[in-house]
């Protein structure tokens, strides 16, 4: 439900309108330098402020308030936490009624009988990204320096010049989304256990996780559908694995295979548009028009990169914290 993993186990907690959020960790190695200053990069890369981003700025400190001692991880669960003081809850107040078209307002009402925190979208928001962002610092910790992990925008609105997608989403005052690449270096062959919890099973599950996410494809992906075999199979090129080709993506069979792991994830356009919608109205129970009010991303895409990161970084940690165990 609100955890993942089996050994490096990562557990988000809080609403987007709450008096904070934050993430718990167990399974953490002791002995690893960990600080708050560690956190700060990857935080702000997922912050807002760039165009297109909402106008909603959080402080976004990190407290650490357990499984650290004198800068070290001690083995304990990890706990991070995070205050939300930029908050305009009468923004939502409409959607107690009127749900929001492309958003979990209408299935959350629903599923918990209309108890849930529909603020922000509560515990389903995006705002719950940062403590994900959290987690993937410290599983980049745990993975260690050799493996390295880099994603980004690499399309906004179906355009490959981003800034010319954004304003063009600015000046049409409409949502986009967007196409993220991710590539992990450095990574050990080995990882992934077949068959439900194969390399891109994990790192599927945990991808999917982020709101907005819509699609992922491993290596040359859909492409493969239309190659023939001889065209999609990568040539072992000497007794390490190197392969001439990547169309695997660096996975073989749900094992990772030492080559470059790459993969590709679809953001949709953000719900909240300030385009007119039409939507059901539960009071007058009649399908209205609807404008979406409060703060809001044009392209969430734009901060998704760090959030893939921290979602692959997580996945792997796991695995990787599986295949110790068998030593």
């Amino acid at each position: 439900m609100n955890s993942f993993g089996r050994i490096f186990r990562v557990t988000i907690f809080g609403e987007s309108h709450g008096p904070m959020i934050g993430v718990t960790i167990d399974g953490v190695p002791a002995g690893i330098s960990l600080s708050k200053e560690d956190f700060y990069a990857d935080i702000e890369r997922r912050k807002a402020g760039a165009a297109g981003t909402t106008p909603r700025k959080e402080e976004d400190e990190p407290k650490i308030i357990s499984g650290v001692f004198n800068d070290f991880t001690t083995g304990a669960p990890l706990t991070i936490l995070f205050e939300n003081n930029n908050v305009q809850s009468k923004d939502y107040d409409a959607i107690k009624a009127v749900p929001r078209p492309g958003h979990a307002d209408f299935v959350l009402n629903r599923k918990f009988k209309g108890f849930n925190d529909y603020r922000g979208g509560g515990h389903s928001s995006g705002r719950l990204t940062l403590a994900l962002v959290a987690a993937g610092v410290v599983a980049k910790k745990v993975l260690g320096d050799q493996i390295k992990i880099s994603a980004a925008l690499t399309e906004a609105g179906g355009n490959k010049d981003i800034e010319a997608a954004i304003q063009a989403a600015i000046e049409n005052q409409d949502s986009i989304g967007g196409i993220v690449t991710c590539s992990v270096t450095g990574l050990p062959l080995g990882l992934g256990e077949p068959f439900f919890d194969s390399a891109e099973s994990v790192i599927s599950h945990a991808i999917f996780s982020v709101p907005a996410i819509k699609g992922i494809e491993f290596g040359s992906g859909f492409k493969a559908a239309a190659m023939k075999g001889s065209e999609h199979n990568d040539a072992i090129i000497n007794e390490r694995g190197d392969t001439a080709t990547n169309n695997a993506g660096g996975i073989n069979g749900g094992i990772t295979n030492g080559n470059e792991l790459y993969f590709h994830i679809a953001v949709k356009p953000t719900s909240s548009t300030p385009k007119e919608q039409k939507t059901w109205n539960e009071q007058t129970k009649s399908v209205e028009s609807f404008t979406v009010k409060g703060r809001h991303d044009l392209c969430i895409a734009l901060r998704v990169p760090v959030v893939a990161e921290a979602a692959t970084a997580i996945a792997l940690a796991d695995l990787l914290q599986i295949v110790n165990c068998y030593k």
